[in-house]
């Protein structure tokens, strides 16, 4: 059932949260926890979030389905854009955990010579990512997930919602870990 809201006079549905086709997604379809992040690669808080999450996927295991979406804040990260349409490049060739990996752990060095290095690490071809880098789709899908985070009032990053419902509480401490926990108890 989808829950429809009036919001500033227009309707809007809370599908934009519901996870689909088109998402990156790590972990069980039916986990009791589901967290969608949307992020920015070169947000150096995300850099923080990145080992965060990958602890509590070590932690919780099957209990944790996590969903990771592009929201680059360009005005303030210049490469965030690239950087995004490069993980969505990646994915089309099964590799999208792999760059977001790469992409996290070397946030300082995001640049478009960077992100073909990078493709090339993965096994993509020099000329087959360049080519990529100039279709419409992947840089639709990185707009598709910005605006779903417009949608859901995503003011920066990065931004958790934990089975549907914002997390407002404090991500860098044992506060979340224990917010967790408590869903499954």
């Amino acid at each position: 059932m989808v829950a429809v809201l009036l919001f500033r006079n227009q309707i809007v549905t809370d599908m934009y949260l519901e996870v689909n086709k088109n998402d990156h997604v790590q972990g069980p379809v039916n986990a009791p926890i589901e967290i969608i992040e949307y992020a920015d690669f070169q947000c150096p808080y995300c850099g923080k979030a990145y080992h965060i999450v990958k602890e509590i996927q070590k932690k919780f295991g099957d209990k944790i389905k996590y969903v990771f979406r592009n929201f680059p804040l360009t005005e303030l990260h210049p490469h965030a854009l690239h950087a995004a349409i490069a993980v969505e490049i990646a994915g089309s060739y099964g590799k999208f955990w792999e760059m977001h990996d790469l992409l996290f752990e070397h946030q300082n060095a995001l640049d478009d010579y960077y992100l073909l290095e990078y493709a090339k690490k993965l096994g993509i071809s020099a000329a087959d990512f360049e080519a990529d880098f100039g279709k419409d789709r992947f840089y639709q899908k990185v707009k598709d997930d910005y605006d779903s985070g417009i949608e859901n009032d995503v003011q920066g990053t990065p931004t958790f919602f934990v089975n549907g419902e914002l997390y407002d509480g404090n991500w860098m401490t044992s506060e979340f870990v224990e917010y967790l926990e408590s869903l499954i108890s």
